[in-house]
């Protein structure tokens, strides 16, 4: 994290909560207005850092290592829970920084799985929450298994999704440490083809800051991918029930609920043209893989199409629009999975507004 306590405004610390020891990144005034940053899978508050010493000086930015990532304490995931054991924990450090009171809200900012954090952090507690942004966000049913807007299960055991669909050697080297460009599965080149869209590349000591970041990453059946079961159904795994690929898996994470909370938040939800992870034709995806034969057996669109991941996170923002709260969707050209990355003036633009009309 050296580089980023180098960036100008931006400060590295450890909070101790109730529930475990919170690293974090941030920047501008103690009494500012706060706004949380939650970062996404195989990933850390590294990502978040250029945003932050960017951060107009009237708020107080802060980037959250989740449990398992980055340099916060390590404990298992139930992921029985879904998303709750991180946005519980996120809860937990905003009590141990009374951020919140009866007259102050904070906003929320989730990429990614932080997505789906921040999600349910408004589920459980709609009355702390002023605003959110979702950057690229988990579908609200999760990833993988599912084949309509509603959710529905493509199997009654939710197969192709959870921990292990996660491919076993690209585990191998974020374990080991890989730091090489070798490999199409190393961590590096992995970030390079799907956390962006090509040929972007962000500056190289920025870079090498990201893939410290993945490395930094537990590996194991309590935290990422999570533990592994298998399934009959195809394409042969089902999720198992610790980490965080078996949180997201749709048999446990379901953020539709979101659509009833009261009060209602408003909402902006920014996504890349280009993204190659939460896509309705993603290459993370079992279902896609196997329609376009990467992976054998696939059963066919009937019984297994491809998630249609966007259309699942608009049918569930309509729902809430239809409720009476407000939100708006923003794609940004030439982009991937990262618009606050690969295109910061313009995710600055959008968010820094958004923050202004919510403080």
């Amino acid at each position: 994290m050296s580089d980023s306590v180098a960036l100008q405004g931006v400060s590295s610390t450890t909070i101790t909560t109730a529930r475990l020891r919170t690293h974090l990144l941030a920047s501008g005034p103690l009494d500012g207005s706060p706004v949380l940053f939650v970062h996404g899978n195989v990933s850390s508050s590294r990502f978040w850092a250029e945003t932050l010493a960017a951060l107009p000086s009237r708020y107080r930015g802060l980037a959250l290592d989740l449990r398992g990532f980055g340099a916060s304490e390590t404990k298992p995931v139930d992921a029985t829970r879904g998303m709750r054991d991180f946005a519980d924990d996120l809860h937990s450090l905003i009590e141990a920084l009374q951020l919140t009171d009866a007259q102050r809200k904070v906003q929320l900012i989730g990429w990614s799985t932080g997505g789906g954090v921040i999600m349910q952090y408004a589920i459980d507690h709609p009355d702390q929450v002023a605003a959110l942004v979702l950057v690229a966000p988990l579908p609200p049913y999760g990833f993988g298994g599912t084949k309509d807007a509603d959710g529905t299960p493509c199997w009654p055991d939710y197969a192709g999704s959870g921990g292990g669909t996660a491919n076993p050697e690209f585990v191998q080297r974020l374990a080991s440490g890989d730091t090489s460009s070798e490999s199409p599965l190393s961590p590096r080149v992995v970030m390079n083809n799907f956390y962006f869209k090509p040929p972007f590349q962000p500056a190289p000591a920025e870079a090498e800051a990201f893939v410290a970041s993945l490395l930094s990453t537990q590996v194991g059946d309590a935290n990422y991918p999570g533990d592994i079961r298998t399934s009959q159904n195809w394409p042969g795994v089902a999720p198992g029930s610790q980490g965080m690929n078996n949180a997201f898996a749709p048999s446990y994470c379901d953020l539709s609920s979101f659509a009833a909370i009261t009060p209602q938040p408003d909402l902006l939800w920014i996504r890349g043209a280009d993204d190659q992870i939460v896509s309705d034709t993603s290459l993370f995806d079992l279902g896609y893989l196997g329609q376009i034969g990467a992976v054998p057996g696939w059963p066919g669109a009937d019984r297994y199409p491809p998630q249609p991941m966007i259309g699942q996170t608009r049918a569930v923002l309509e729902r809430y629009r239809a409720r009476g709260g407000h939100y708006r969707e923003e794609v940004v050209a030439d982009c991937g999975h990262s618009p606050h990355i690969e295109q910061p003036a313009i995710f600055r633009e959008l968010v820094f507004r958004f923050l202004e009309q919510h403080s």
